[in-house]
């Protein structure tokens, strides 16, 4: 698998034919991996990006003057417009691993891992088995997943982000998916996480409607 053929399933098209290369994909009318409809979603790169949105709206959305009018354009106004730094990997750092995989479903795990599904990757203190970090999956489709950290307040500055991100970069890897990471433009945190577990950044974005 590669991230080529995660993107075009994803987007419905890849790689992009024009700078801002707007399609048309039922994906986007459809439930994600939350249950949530994305309406517009693209990636970018430097050889230009795909923005896919439902098929009645392609003409519409590649008049549009500004991103900020694409919420509206599909029929979700009340949304907001999101930009984020994208990065994937293929050869995650070689870090030591730092959780135990679980049910999403066990009782050891913290409720925001809950929506994930399937098994979530889960760091507890040794001594008193409170939760420390944790990592869900993101399951798009068969070629990319993508992963997503949080870590305890009181367990920062530890390193077990980078850690557990790695770990699940070679699992995902192992299950024949490209692993990706997104991240907030302003978030240094995050940015430094993904950097240390081997998701270098190559200057892409992705962005679209905001879930909420």
């Amino acid at each position: 698998m590669s991230l080529n053929d995660h993107l075009r399933h994803w987007l419905g098209a890849w790689p992009p034919r024009e700078k801002l290369h707007v399609v048309g994909s039922e994906l986007r009318t459809l439930p994600g991996w939350d249950g949530h409809v994305l309406p517009a979603l693209g990636v970018g790169g430097p050889e230009g990006a795909v923005l896919s949105v439902p098929p009645p709206h392609v003409a519409r959305v590649a008049a549009a003057r500004s991103p900020q009018e694409v919420p509206a354009l599909v029929g979700y106004g009340e949304r907001s417009w999101f930009q984020a730094v994208y990065r994937w990997t293929t050869s995650p750092a070689p870090l030591e691993d730092a959780g135990e995989w679980l049910p999403a479903t066990a009782p050891r795990v913290p409720e925001w891992l809950h929506p994930f599904g399937g098994e979530v990757l889960v760091a507890v203190d040794p001594g008193t088995g409170e939760h420390l970090a944790g990592v869900g999956i993101k399951r798009h489709d068969a070629y990319g997943h993508e992963l997503s950290v949080v870590t305890a307040p009181a367990a920062r500055g530890r390193g077990l982000a980078r850690r557990l991100v790695a770990q699940a970069a070679r699992r995902v890897l192992d299950e024949g998916a490209v692993p990706t990471y997104m991240h907030a433009v302003t978030n240094a945190a995050s940015a430094a996480v993904a950097t240390a577990a081997g998701f270098p950044e190559l200057g892409w974005t992705a962005f679209g409607v905001a879930e909420r």
